[in-house]
């Protein structure tokens, strides 16, 4: 098939989805009467059911089986804490205007449009040109904003709605600013993240925890970001949940007890020498990834397993699932490792899950601003004799040769490794001065042996003090969603076969509605049983649509198929129901007084259809 067809495949299966969506409430825009907002949206009443059973899993399958506390923290944020996490000064897209009209776009989205339209609608593409189109597009988050002018200028991107000329990309922050209280002198921010509100309460955590690491802190919650040019639906919005786990461990022993469990497991991988080579993902074995050192770490790994288990199981499908390596210029430079779980959808491969070892960078930026040390500590069973690097600037002669920086230089000779130090002592001694890279300054300077003293030391220590590294996963919960329902719609001839039925074949785990009950025809005693059936799903603790209107038993269950109902329950007489299965539409025939407890065991997944269909006689309609 040529790429023109696929991309109008992937547009009309889309638009399907989504009039399907939008026609169920699942989700609305925000504001509709209104004429509504880019990137909002609001959540109807089977989204909402979605929603919580997925978060409800969430906890289940993390929070639960890994003991992990639990947060929630306020969504408004002063600014001292987004300026100490990097927020502040670098939470950027790069934008360009329409310089007639003012309209703003992002830069790498026109790029990224431009390349796709060309590879999918131009016939005539000479192949080095696709070949370059290509290779933009997989560089597209590394490029800088002279190289994303540059493009936009050479391949003559202009304005998509006037044809207008673009300015220069120049960097918008996302956040959305507020000020706390009503004078207005204290600035705040919407969150971008949740993480935050962890790092900041590391201290009080690792106390509840009894002193002890490994632990990890996780917190569901809105975010917000003030998108440049909102596009996507629910994939990409201006107001979101997240739910988000920092996991706290030595920086020294990063292995897991529990690796075992997942370490055979086996799925779509993509490390970033694949993407270097233009290779395609392949599938790896957990365990073989770890043990080669292609992630990082035994506990990174853990999680990119336990993140495959979870998305497998809420519905996504297995082979539109690959874990993407960052490349190394694509990295956070505190970051010793990061990988996206993304999933194939029609607007291509979408990041639904970060994993991320971060290192010690957050705990030691919040130290450092707030003066509280967020630290650990393993006392040792005998007193330890450790040689000591110690570095004393000499701020004063420091002051005089930097003046107002003299404070990024002393914050950089102090943060200096062993290595680094003792290399700048030796050439102190012999030469009386040497260079030094000041990363904050962004420039080499000077230093004379009169500005430092750079010594070793013979200390006995009790206890070893360090700055725990964290390992985040963090889950965009509506683009999960979202994924989740193109995953799951399929059509299906109607009865008759003259018109296609579209259907949800959400597995019970996360189906808005567990099942609807239905008498056969309207009868009073049929409506009791209907009714007596409802109370005893909700004793049950099961969701269910009772439906007692004259419409024809096919018309009910084409709508609660729609629905992504699992199954249905059809009072045909007195003593015992049918219950049909949605998929594959098989029914068979169960007491009154069991019905609950039959739906109750495969929607809590104790039992599957498959194993309640040779127990029970099957009904033929």
């Amino acid at each position: 098939m040529d790429p023109a067809q696929e991309a109008q495949n992937r547009e009309t299966f889309r638009q399907a989805v989504t009039n399907t969506l939008e026609r169920r409430l699942f989700y609305i825009p925000s504001f509709k009467i209104y004429r509504g907002v880019a990137g909002l949206y609001d959540y109807g009443p089977p989204g909402c059911a979605v929603k919580s059973n997925v978060l409800a899993f969430w906890r289940q399958h993390f929070v639960l089986e890994e003991n992990m506390l639990e947060v929630d923290c306020p969504c408004v944020t002063p600014e001292v804490v987004l300026k100490a996490s990097g927020h502040v000064d670098k939470f950027t897209d790069l934008m360009v205007k329409d310089e007639k009209t003012g309209t703003c776009y992002r830069a790498d989205h026109l790029l990224k449009d431009f390349c796709k339209d060309k590879l999918e609608r131009d016939p005539n593409l000479p192949a080095e040109k696709a070949a370059e189109f290509r290779h933009v597009l997989a560089v597209l988050d590394d490029l800088s904003s002279e190289e994303l002018g540059a493009k936009i200028k050479e391949y003559g991107i202009t304005a998509p709605d006037t044809k207008n000329p673009l300015s220069a990309p120049y960097p918008f922050n996302l956040m959305f600013q507020t000020s706390i209280g009503p004078s207005g002198v204290s600035p705040g921010y919407m969150r971008p993240e949740t993480a935050q509100g962890i790092f900041v309460n590391f201290k009080d955590l690792y106390y509840y925890n009894g002193n002890k690491l490994p632990f990890a802190a996780a917190q569901i919650g809105q975010a917000f970001r003030n998108e440049i040019s909102p596009r996507q639906g629910l994939l990409r919005v201006r107001e979101f949940t997240l739910a988000e786990i920092e996991h706290f461990v030595d920086p020294e022993d990063k292995s897991h007890p529990k690796f075992p469990d997942v370490a055979n497991l086996e799925f779509l991988m993509f490390p970033r020498e694949d993407q270097v080579a233009g290779r395609s993902a392949r599938r790896i074995n957990i365990g073989e990834a770890v043990a080669q050192g292609v992630v990082n770490n035994e506990t990174l790994g853990y999680f990119i397993g336990r993140v495959y288990l979870f998305l497998t199981h809420l519905g996504i499908d297995k082979d539109r699932l690959r874990f993407r390596q960052h490349l190394a210029n694509e990295m956070a430079h505190y970051a010793a490792d990061c990988w996206d779980a993304e999933i194939e959808c029609s607007y291509g491969w979408i990041e639904c899950v970060g994993i991320a070892d971060r290192s010690t960078y957050d705990l030691r930026a919040h130290t450092d601003k707030s003066g509280v040390p967020l630290v650990a500590h393993e006392k040792f069973p005998e007193p330890r004799e450790v040689e000591k690097l110690i570095i004393v600037p000499a701020k004063k002669e420091l002051g005089l040769a930097f003046k107002g920086n003299q404070k990024m230089v002393v914050e950089a000779l102090e943060a200096m490794g062993e290595k680094e130090a003792m290399e700048m002592k030796e050439t102190l001694e012999s030469k009386g001065e040497a260079t030094f890279n000041v990363c904050t300054l962004d420039k080499v300077v000077t230093i004379n042996k009169n500005m430092v003293s750079i010594s070793k030391e013979i200390k006995k220590e009790h206890q070893r003090v360090f700055t725990p590294s964290v390992i985040e996963p963090s889950f965009g919960i509506g683009r999960i969603i979202y994924c989740l329902y193109e995953h799951s719609f399929n059509t299906r001839p109607s009865r008759d076969g003259d018109e296609q039925m579209n259907f949800f074949s959400f597995p019970p785990l996360v189906a808005p509605i567990k099942c609807t009950v239905f008498p056969l025809v309207q009868n009073q005693q049929y409506e009791e049983i209907a009714r007596e059936i409802a109370k005893s799903l909700t004793v049950y603790g099961i969701s269910y649509k009772i439906d007692i209107t004259g419409t024809s038993i096919g018309k009910r269950y084409a709508r609660t198929d729609e629905l992504g109902v699992p199954f249905a329950i059809t009072v045909d007489s007195a003593s015992s129901v049918t219950i049909r299965e949605r998929d594959s539409k098989q029914q068979i025939r169960v007491n009154v007084d069991e019905v609950a407890s039959v739906i109750k065991e495969v929607t809590d997944g104790q039992s599957t259809w498959g194993d309640v269909l040779w127990k029970y006689p099957t009904h033929s309609s």
